[in-house]
């Protein structure tokens, strides 16, 4: 007999929607896009051919309609792998929990989980304007200290540990193939370090001195496989290691808006992130 999830476990509120996200079963569609700004959910579902559903709680902005009678959801997280964690708990207990029961359902549900994110390059070569598909995600922040291990390959995050000298093991994770093998050539195929903020852990100084030094050069010089790691953001591991864990197809793409090693900012953000927007949402739906 399924386990019985205690209420101060899977909290819910009083109108029966999961706790954070503020939302119902009903109010979700299996193919799923995320981004950060909550400003941004509008910016993906004006393309929508129609909007069924609006939902809001503090960071968690959600409309749920249709794109070429394809039911999809937008839904925005904040920043951070916390937020990501939190978002990929509830996500899956709408579909794989009995919200009245407080029970696990028998049978498994997969979402498809699609980011639609910012990011830095550590590469020179990678310039302001591109899009870019995660293929690996390398996390160097702590969420995963706390969830199963990790199955398959780690090699990246040993040498990341080894390399930044840190006193805990990072942790690898993978896009879905299925996912990736869809997008055109136009998006370039990465390795993607996850970090747990945008300043230090990032390489930025602005009064405070990083206490890694020269960290981006030391990463981008990198290779595992003939493979180089291409750029920073701040979610990308914990969706694929959440993803892993609950058996959800993930993929990560990523608005190349700043290159590290030259210093530039692409002076046309927004328009580097509603193409990849245009261009996600005609692959997936």
């Amino acid at each position: 007999m399924s386990r019985q999830i205690p209420e101060s476990e899977l909290i819910l509120n009083a109108d029966g929607s999961i706790y954070h996200l503020h939302l119902k079963p009903e109010n979700l569609a299996s193919l799923v896009f995320t981004v950060g700004d909550p400003d941004r959910v509008s910016l993906v579902s004006k393309y929508f051919d129609q909007v069924d559903f609006k939902g809001s709680k503090r960071e968690f902005v959600t409309h749920t309609g249709r794109v070429n009678g394809k039911r999809v959801t937008v839904m925005s997280t904040g920043m951070g792998t916390d937020n990501v964690e939190i978002l990929m708990t509830e996500l899956d207990s709408l579909v794989n929990v009995d919200l009245k029961t407080h029970t696990v359902k028998p049978t498994e549900t997969s979402l498809e989980i699609i980011r639609l994110g910012t990011s830095g390059s550590m590469q020179a070569g990678l310039p302001v304007g591109s899009l870019l598909a995660s293929e690996i995600a390398v996390g160097v922040d702590t969420l995963m200290q706390f969830y199963p291990k990790l199955e398959g390959n780690q090699d990246w995050a040993f040498l990341v540990k080894e390399t930044l000298d840190l006193n805990f093991l990072p942790y690898q994770a993978a896009a879905s193939k299925e996912l990736l093998d869809k997008l055109p050539s136009n998006f370039y195929r990465g390795v993607t370090l996850t970090a747990p903020g945008f300043y230090a852990p990032q390489g930025r100084e602005i009064r405070l001195k990083p206490k890694m030094e020269n960290m981006i050069e030391r990463l981008a010089d990198l290779k595992v496989d003939g493979l180089k790691m291409t750029n920073f953001e701040m979610e990308t591991a914990g969706y694929y290691a959440m993803g892993q864990l609950l058996n959800h197809r993930m993929l990560s793409l990523n608005a190349i808006v700043a290159n590290r090693p030259t210093g530039e900012f692409d002076k046309e953000a927004e328009k580097t992130v509603d193409r990849m927007i245009r261009a996600a949402l005609e692959v997936y739906c």
